[in-house]
């Protein structure tokens, strides 16, 4: 079924850069996840507690073959063929796909658009919660393989681990669009190295290309029973990273993304799994350090530290997806405004979130530190993933009933058998939770605690502020008197046009003036990614020197009061910046004695309110041109 998108054409103008360049970055950032998961996913699918032996080949073929069908089934056909085509003006990830699906319902539709957005937000503290693994795992992982050359170092592993993630955090706020070059040229001997021991020692046993069959996963579900759950808990270890696939689509573009996984990936990662087996079929007492066993000796420092330096580059690609969203959920207003620098001059997705990095260093180091192992933090992984993955074919569902026009019921067919495949390694790694996997539910319910205590905050003093506000008609048409007027513009920020700003009402009747020109102006975060500059403004005149501004920003966008009201002199209004004032209202909260939002979430947003960036910064408006004017609010 051919690919169509209105907006397919500037989708692609997006990415101008030659083919090759932006896939051999899509080879850095985009599968840096999943493209270190053959350091432990066989490994943990023998774990003692899964009652599978490593001297019985039936299951090491079985395990091969659950691995080979669940990368065919979940990453290559649901991410790669099909949920890539749900292109939102050129950006995906959860948050884009969730407004794609609200978008296409009908006008009326106000119950599944809740539903859409209550699913988004899983979605979205779910991407938070792994955000926090993945770093964990993966580094540990790698640095673990000293252990292969020398035992006695094992008590070296988490305190370089922490080092080197410490270090990892620290240089976010230098940027990484130098260090980034490398990533690509880094994973791609990675994935080469992958390919080269898997099929050298696919060379010794071929007979363990037979895993293909899918004759050998069922055997071994048969012969577990219950206990399939427990083996596909270790399998999913192969697949975590798959969501980035869409999440990055932005950065690249499709093409790049898919001639990326079918050129070289997917047959580096299935190469090196069956490698593995064949070791592991012929030695099976190689199992701890598995993949680290696949290199010749000579090789297994140099292999240590690739295999190291892949695993920083997979943890600063979630790192940085996780900025991403955050940059994101604060332009849809799902949480408090925060500092965001933007750390290259030519890359729009090269962003820092300080608050975001020392919180997600603070728990990345507490986990390494506390699960002390990447065999322990295995029980933490999977869960958070396969739930995200759960909500993505759901909302993919949507996508393709009501905008590429399939047939509802084949939608349902086909989305609903893929989401079994999730559903099933989402309670296998349920059974994991008493063990490690409760860790990344837990931040997941407390940025969900922190996203809806925000929007349920935000909805309650919206109302005390514009709920009996004065409408602007009625304002102007009072003012029979006109108030001293003085020279220059004065513009006043404000949640709602057509209602009198509470700044403006306090200048007023404090300075007694009013300006020559005043500026209603409203900040609005519209449903795609970015908004066209010719669709940036819309001015409309009130009379009496009054004007009304709307801006639009799209959800990826940051921005930018002065240079938005630079394009209203196409409209007829003239802005001088030297001769423009800010208005922006900063009120005081105050806790009210009976409040809807209950004690717990009333003393967290009053306090994320406190610590939210000033609007003034947020916006771009310049210091010495802002005045901030407010009173005391109960919330």
């Amino acid at each position: 079924m051919p690919e169509h998108n209105p907006d397919s054409a500037a989708t692609e103008s997006r990415h101008k850069g030659a083919l090759q360049t932006l896939t051999l970055g899509a080879l850095g950032v985009v599968y840096g996840d999943i493209g270190t998961s053959p350091l432990y996913t066989v490994r943990e699918a023998f774990h003692p507690t899964g009652g599978l032996s490593v001297q019985d080949s039936t299951a090491v073929l079985g395990v091969l073959s659950l691995v080979f069908w669940a990368l065919i089934l979940t990453v290559t056909v649901k991410y790669v063929v099909l949920i890539l085509r749900a292109d939102n003006r050129g950006e995906g990830g959860v948050l884009a796909l969730a407004r794609l699906a609200s978008n296409a319902l009908p006008v009326g539709a106000i119950r599944q658009r809740s539903l859409i957005l209550l699913a988004s937000i899983v979605g979205l503290t779910l991407f938070f919660g792994d955000g926090l693994i993945t770093p964990a795992m993966t580094v540990l992982s790698a640095v673990e393989g000293i252990q292969a050359v020398q035992p006695g170092m094992k008590h070296f592993v988490v305190p370089i681990a922490v080092g080197i993630l410490t270090l990892l955090f620290l240089i976010q706020a230098h940027g990484t669009s130098r260090v980034g070059r490398l990533f690509g040229p880094i994973m791609c001997l990675w994935f080469i190295t992958l390919a080269g021991l898997g099929l050298w020692h696919i060379g010794h046993n071929p007979s363990v290309l037979k895993a293909i069959n899918p004759y050998y996963g069922f055997v071994l579900i048969e012969s577990l029973g219950w206990k399939t759950f427990i083996a596909l808990g270790a399998i999913v270890l192969a697949i975590t990273g798959g969501e980035a696939l869409y999440a990055d689509m932005g950065h690249f573009g499709r093409r790049p993304i898919r001639i990326a996984w079918f050129g070289m990936v997917l047959p580096a990662l299935l190469l090196n799994y069956f490698g593995q087996g064949a070791l592991l079929l012929r030695h099976p007492d190689v199992l701890d350090h598995l993949f680290f066993e696949l290199a010749p000796d000579w090789a297994l420092i140099p292999m240590i530290a690739l295999a190291t330096a892949a695993a920083i580059i997979a943890s600063q690609a979630v790192i940085s997806g996780v900025f991403s969203l955050t940059q994101q959920a604060i332009q849809l207003g799902l949480l408090p405004r925060m500092t965001i620098n933007h750390t290259s001059e030519t890359e729009i997705g090269q962003i820092y979130v300080p608050r975001v990095n020392w919180i997600m260093m603070a728990g990345v180091i507490t986990l390494v530190i506390g699960f002390g192992s990447s065999s322990n933090i295995a029980a933490a992984y999977g869960i958070a993933v396969t739930g995200a993955m759960t909500i993505d074919v759901g909302l993919a569902a949507i996508v393709a009933a009501l905008i590429w026009k399939w047939n509802k019921w084949t939608a349902v067919a086909v989305f609903a058998a893929l989401g079994l495949i999730d559903v099933a390694f989402f309670a296998a790694n349920a059974l994991k939770i008493p063990e490690g996997g409760w860790f990344p539910l837990a931040m997941a319910v407390g940025a969900w605690f922190v996203i809806t205590t925000w929007r349920r905050g935000r909805a309650v003093l919206y109302e005390k502020l514009h709920g009996n506000a004065m409408p602007v008609d009625l304002f102007l048409s009072t003012m029979r008197e006109a108030p001293l007027r003085v020279a220059g513009t004065a513009v006043f920020m404000t949640g709602d046009i057509n209602t009198v700003p509470l700044a403006l009402l306090h200048n007023l009747k404090h300075n007694k003036v009013l300006h020559e020109r005043i500026v209603l102006l409203q900040v609005l975060t519209v449903d795609i990614p970015r908004v066209a500059e010719v669709k940036r403004v819309e001015v409309r005149r009130l009379g009496k020197g009054f004007h009304a501004v709307v801006v639009r920003y799209g959800f990826m966008e940051q921005p930018d009061v002065p240079g938005a009201l630079s394009k209203c002199r196409a409209h007829g209004l003239a802005y001088d910046e030297m001769q423009t004032s800010f208005f922006l209202g900063r009120e005081s909260l105050l806790p009210a004695a009976r409040s809807t939002l209950g004690r717990a979430r009333q003393a967290l947003f009053i306090f994320l309110s406190t610590t939210a960036l000033a609007s003034k910064v947020f916006f771009r408006i310049p210091p010495n041109r802002a005045v901030e004017l407010g009173g005391q609010v109960e919330v």
